[in-house]
C-alpha cells in the first residue's frame, strides 16, 4: 500500500506493505541495504562452495603428486569441467570471502562503536563494495595470469 504525505520536500510514497509484484520495480534500496543483501549472499556462497575448498586444501597439502593435480586443474581443468570455469568458481569464492570479511568488519566496527547513522552506514558501505571488488579485480587478474 502506498500512502502520500504533504511535506515542505514534495510528495513522497511511504511504503507500508511492500508487494514483490508491484512495489519491487519501483522500491530504491539504499547502498548499506545491497551491501547487507550481498553480506548473506557470500555467505550462502562460501558455505555451498565448502566442499570445493576442502577439496583444494587437501589436494593443495597432501604430496607433491597432488598438488600438481591441483594446479592442473586451473590449466586443463576437472574432467569434464573447463579450466576457466574452475577459475571463475575460485573467483566467485574470493569475492564472496573477502566480501563477507570486509562487510563483516564494518558490521563489527558499527557493533562496537555504536556508529549507526545514515551517513556513516552509506560511506561504510560504499567503502566495503568498493574495497572487496577492487581486491577481487586485483587477485582476479592474478588468477586469470595478467600478470
Amino acid at each position: 500500500m502506498t500512502d502520500t504525505t504533504n511535506s515542505t520536500a514534495g510528495k513522497r510514497p511511504v511504503y507500508r506493505n511492500i508487494n514483490i509484484f508491484t512495489d519491487v520495480r519501483t522500491y530504491r534500496l539504499p547502498v548499506a541495504g545491497f551491501v547487507s543483501i550481498l553480506h548473506r549472499v557470500s555467505g550462502l556462497l562460501m558455505f555451498l562452495l565448502l566442499p570445493f575448498v576442502i577439496w583444494m586444501f587437501d589436494n593443495s597439502l597432501t604430496s607433491e603428486i597432488s598438488y600438481g593435480a591441483f594446479t592442473n586443474a586451473f590449466v586443463a581443468g576437472i574432467g569434464f569441467v573447463p579450466a576457466w570455469f574452475v577459475k571463475l568458481a575460485t573467483l566467485g569464492l574470493i569475492w564472496g570471502y573477502l566480501h563477507h570479511f570486509i562487510a563483516g568488519l564494518r558490521h563489527l566496527w558499527m557493533d562496537a562503536t555504536h556508529s549507526v547513522s545514515k551517513e556513516f552506514g552509506k560511506s561504510s558501505a560504499v567503502f566495503t563494495l568498493v574495497v572487496s571488488l577492487a581486491l577481487t579485480a586485483l587477485l582476479g587478474a592474478k588468477l586469470f595470469g595478467l600478470y
